[in-house]
């Protein structure tokens, strides 16, 4: 590494993070009781039963963290290893563990950083309420003190418990998380309470036994709307002001105004709250953990539907940054976390900051014994320049810890998202240190960052390492059909693992700027007028607030196609967005080839490199599924579209997973995109069972025909939700998924925009929202 132009200050504190049920594995041994997680995770996919096999590999783990130079390692004690029932006897065996791990840590030079919640609750306390029981709070205090007494010599920092928030929200207030509860907003808010005031009481049990150290980690994201994520000094109109501030108080305030100034925000729910609560909670800590990932994007929408996992905030749209995201859907923002660091230093004066979580997860490649995960290199390197801005203007951050140092159990998520800088093979358990942590191993070895950021791999480095040429790298880029299959899965492999942008030269761009976008319309049976009328102005006023040109182009015959690959090969234009269209389209290919950058509406039907921007249809069948299961039916239909379309394999899939998660039998009717179809497809259903209790149907179009056919036999009872929120649906108090052809409209012009400029991009996969109606009321 070369010189530093970006010198950290003198005792910086280095250091990586993981938790206990995420790494250790070991579920079942020397006593250890089950946690919520051990009920919870199996249910719904895969479990952190053996995980990364800390437990039994934690000096392997330790050596790696030596080698990498880390000054400081966060782990977090699992409750149920120490007290299995939550209560009463402590278990000497699973405390032994944490002898022997923070020995092995004190001879490696490496500090430990305890963690004493992560949201592994022991079960037993689950059964008798968990933390939406006060009394939990109190033996939260009684489990600290006991882990306190065994490594209280060794440790300087504790921390008590891990963000609240995501526990709150994710695990008792929507059920994405263990124990997986579905709970009114009142007892979410209970439920942050009693953690918080596990804190208070920790931090009191842990100062009367000597801790030097304590602090709490919480989860804290800039609540930004998205003009602010270009430029965080937007002057903001007050709907969109009072939308920030909403979510602001319930994310960030509703835990840091409690433990720092012994109040909650104005206008919180505190009917659980009793006197002296406060007191406790506000108990003065030494440091305050700071764990970033993303900013929050919102603005105002009355009638907007509510976001179930922010309770109490309305009238509120929480929407996509349209800048280029993690693997996890979270954009990459890293002045997100220098603006965070400064409001926290300006509202709350005097405490310490730590990074205490920071990183991201990404579609890693093992070859040849090598991650190259320079995507996660570029992330952690604009977050640490963020952090050193901050520190510039007289933050107080005095350490930084990437999440995570090894790939593990990721929740919800299972084993598909990897946050870490050492690769884990679960398979067999083998580590292999990725690229981006040998850059964090320098950046500790120097305590600051290079001059330069990151190199990125060449068109030549592509070449080189799938073994083809130049020339074949740059085909397989803008998509030609010529190059074959296996070729193409090398090249895209190559891409992948070394995490190559394409530039200029690989798409021999050689045509001079236009300063002109041309946004083509092909023909799509499952979009109305509406949604083109939306798509074009959303995307052209986009377009034309960045000083370009937006020409609009037909392409729904083949003489207007031919006209158009030729006007857009001739150099016409700089860019093309192409909405909508089919995804085994010839045109698309034909458009490859010119080599002009291009964004997509919808996904192509084979794998390239041109980012495309859709809703997550699978993830919006499955919404609409587990809706109709909530209002108290189970014998739930489907009335599907033509199958050849991509997206409605995926809507299918969607309602598939969520049937079969809830045991479920799925059964599915095919017709085709029309009313009469899906009219038609209900009727045969309830025919052949008469005890159908609801029906999804793969487009507005056909859950009008299903909704219509219903009435007219008399069956009010049985619920519809169709999918894309077209004008007819509000009419006829139809429940459905939105399309939201705003965002998607906006977030393609931003996309073809960041490519224009020579940023690196990837497609953007939008969360599909519900907009329940009459249809599918309970």
């Amino acid at each position: 590494m070369k010189p530093t132009a970006l010198t950290f200050p003198r005792g910086f504190v280095w250091g990586a993070g993981t938790s206990a049920y995420q790494i250790e594995g070991a579920a079942k041994e020397d006593g250890r009781g089950p946690s919520i997680w051990d009920g919870f995770a199996p249910a719904h996919g895969d479990t952190g039963e053996v995980a990364c096999d800390h437990y039994h590999r934690y000096r392997e783990d330790v050596a790696l963290m030596k080698e990498l130079g880390l000054a400081a390692y966060r782990f977090s004690v699992a409750w149920p290893r120490v007290q299995p029932d939550g209560r009463g006897a402590i278990n000497t065996g699973g405390l032994d563990f944490y002898d022997r791990l923070t020995d092995e840590l004190l001879a490696a030079g490496i500090a430990p950083y305890v963690t004493l919640y992560h949201w592994d609750l022991p079960r037993a306390l689950e059964d008798d309420g968990g933390w939406t029981s006060r009394d939990t709070a109190w033996r939260f205090a009684d489990y600290a003190r006991a882990v306190h007494a065994r490594l209280g010599d060794r440790v300087d920092t504790w921390l008590t418990v891990n963000e609240p928030f995501v526990q709150a929200s994710l695990g008792y207030g929507i059920g994405l998380h263990a124990p997986g509860r579905l709970s009114p907003a009142e007892t979410v808010f209970a439920v942050g309470h009693h953690m918080l005031l596990a804190h208070g009481l920790g931090v009191r049990a842990l100062r009367a036994e000597g801790a030097r150290r304590i602090g709490i980690p919480l989860n804290l994201s800039p609540v930004l709307t998205p003009d602010q994520v270009a430029d965080p000094s937007a002057t903001l109109p007050e709907p969109d002001a009072h939308a920030v501030e909403q979510v602001d108080a319930v994310l960030n305030r509703q835990f840091l105004d409690a433990v720092l100034r012994g109040k909650y925000p104005a206008g919180l729910p505190e009917a659980h709250v009793r006197p002296g609560d406060l007191e406790i909670i506000s108990e003065p800590i030494d440091v305050l953990g700071v764990n970033y990932y993303a900013p929050t994007i919102v603005r105002a929408e009355p009638g907007a539907p509510p976001n179930p996992a922010y309770p109490g905030v309305e009238g509120v749209r929480f929407s996509d940054s349209h800048v280029t995201a993690t693997a996890m859907g979270w954009p990459i923002v890293p002045n997100g976390l220098s603006l965070l660091l400064r409001q926290l230093a300006r509202r709350y004066p005097g405490v310490e900051l730590v990074v205490a979580e920071n990183g991201a997860a990404f579609s890693d490649v093992v070859r040849s014994g090598a991650v190259a995960d320079a995507d996660r290199t570029a992330f952690l390197d604009e977050h640490l320049r963020a952090v050193r801005h901050a520190i510039a203007d007289g933050v107080p951050c005095k350490g930084y810890f990437v999440w995570s140092l090894m790939d593990n159990f990721e929740w919800a998520e299972g084993y598909r998202r990897t946050f870490g800088i050492v690769h884990v093979d679960f398979d067999t358990q083998l580590r292999t240190v990725k690229d981006s942590g040998r850059w964090y191993r320098e950046v500790i070895r120097h305590n600051g960052l290079p001059v330069s950021r990151p190199k990125r791999p060449t068109l030549e480095t592509v070449a080189a390492r799938a073994g083809v040429s130049r020339a074949t790298v740059s085909r397989v880029v803008n998509g030609e059909n010529s190059v074959s299959p296996e070729i193409r899965e090398a090249v895209l492999h190559a891409v992948n693992q070394l995490g190559y942008v394409p530039n200029a030269a690989a798409r021999n761009l050689v045509t001079q700027r236009t300063e002109t976008v041309a946004l083509v319309l092909a023909t799509s049976p499952e979009r109305d007028d509406a949604g083109i009328g939306t798509l074009v102005m959303t995307a052209g006023q986009a377009i034309q607030a960045a000083g370009k040109r937006i020409t609009l182009l037909l392409a729904d015959t083949e003489h207007n196609r031919s006209t158009l690959v030729s006007h857009v090969e001739s150099g016409h234009v700089d860019g093309v967005l192409l909405a909508p269209h089919d995804g085994a389209d010839p045109l698309i290919s034909r458009l490859y080839g010119t080599a002009v950058p291009m964004v997509l509406l919808g996904k192509p039907a084979f794998s390239s490199l041109v980012p495309c921007v859709d809703i997550d249809n699978a993830g919006g069948g499955a919404l609409a599924t587990r809706h109709l299961m909530e209002t108290g039916r189970t014998r739930i239909a489907m009335v599907c579209g033509p199958m050849e379309q991509a997206r409605v394999r995926d809507r299918l899939a969607g309602y598939r997973e969520a049937m079969r998660e809830a045991g479920l039998q799925p059964f599915l009717t095919v017709g085709e995109h029309s009313q009469r179809s899906g009219a038609e497809a209900v009727r045969r259903l309830l025919d052949d069972d008469p005890g159908v209790q609801a029906v999804f149907a793969s487009s507005d179009v056909m859950a009008l025909g299903v909704l219509r056919a219903v009435r007219e036999a008399g069956r009010d009872d049985v619920a519809v939700v169709g999918f894309g929120d077209v004008q007819a649906a509000a009419y006829a108090g139809l429940s459905t998924i939105s399309e939201r052809a705003g965002d998607q409209a906006l977030t393609l012009a931003r996309l073809l925009l960041s490519r224009l400029e020579g940023r690196p991009v990837s497609s953007a996969l939008l969360s599909a929202q519900l907009i329940v109606r009459e249809s599918s009321r309970a």
